[in-house]
């Protein structure tokens, strides 16, 4: 598949790029298992909000409330008990919630190369020569993006995100720039274009296409 190519510069080349067919010629027969990384991604950066304390937490509590026989009264250990004003809570939302889905590398790969070859077929995946920044400037990096893909969400992946790089393009709206190891389902189906440079190419092949194997003892 043939795509445009853009110079470092933003100006589009006369030379069309040709994209791996491992990785954005994998047949899409359903999107289930787009579906299911894609809420995946979204579980695991779920954070937890809700959280209350049980009776070891709570404040207070550490002498009997009253003897245990004698007075009339039902019997009580601590005034932290659930049963109490003020008293721990049964069964409440935890800090220690784990909200995480699995799924297995070999199908997490799998759905990155059937949502990047649904924008291939969309026309939404371009290659750009290279980018990179020596001084973490941010004007440069606006200027070549608004040259390409002014005003539009903007996805682009580099060999390897490093620190420079994220100074210049951090504070540039609608750009998300990420490495080859950071690519996912989540911020592929939401950008309006794939800009992927010369270099992330075999790299992009290399790491979606990866035989996994199992350990053995």
């Amino acid at each position: 598949m043939s795509v445009a190519t853009y110079t470092k510069a933003g100006a589009k080349a006369a030379k069309a790029a040709t994209l791996p067919k491992d990785v954005f010629g994998e047949e899409v027969e359903n999107t289930v298992l787009i579906k299911q990384a894609y809420n995946a991604r979204l579980a695991s950066k779920r954070t937890v909000n809700a959280t209350v304390k049980d009776r070891s937490e709570v404040r207070g509590g550490g002498k009997k409330p009253w003897q245990q026989k004698g007075t009339g009264r039902a019997r009580h250990g601590s005034i932290r008990s659930p049963i109490w004003r003020g008293g721990g809570i049964t069964f409440g939302p935890q800090k220690n919630r784990n909200y995480k889905v699995g799924l297995n590398k070999k199908a997490r790969n799998k759905a990155i190369r059937q949502s990047l070859t649904l924008k291939a077929t969309d026309k939404q995946v371009a290659v750009i020569d290279s980018f990179e920044s020596k001084d973490g400037k941010t004007k440069p990096a606006a200027e070549l993006f608004n040259k390409i893909n002014p005003g539009r969400k903007t996805l682009l992946v580099v060999p390897e995100f490093d620190e420079f790089i994220n100074r210049s393009t951090k504070n540039i709206p609608k750009l998300n720039v990420v490495g080859v190891t950071g690519v996912n389902v989540y911020d592929v189906m939401n950008a309006d274009l794939i800009l992927v440079s010369s270099k992330s190419l075999p790299e992009l092949s290399k790491r979606l296409n990866a035989t996994v194997t199992k350990e053995t003892k």
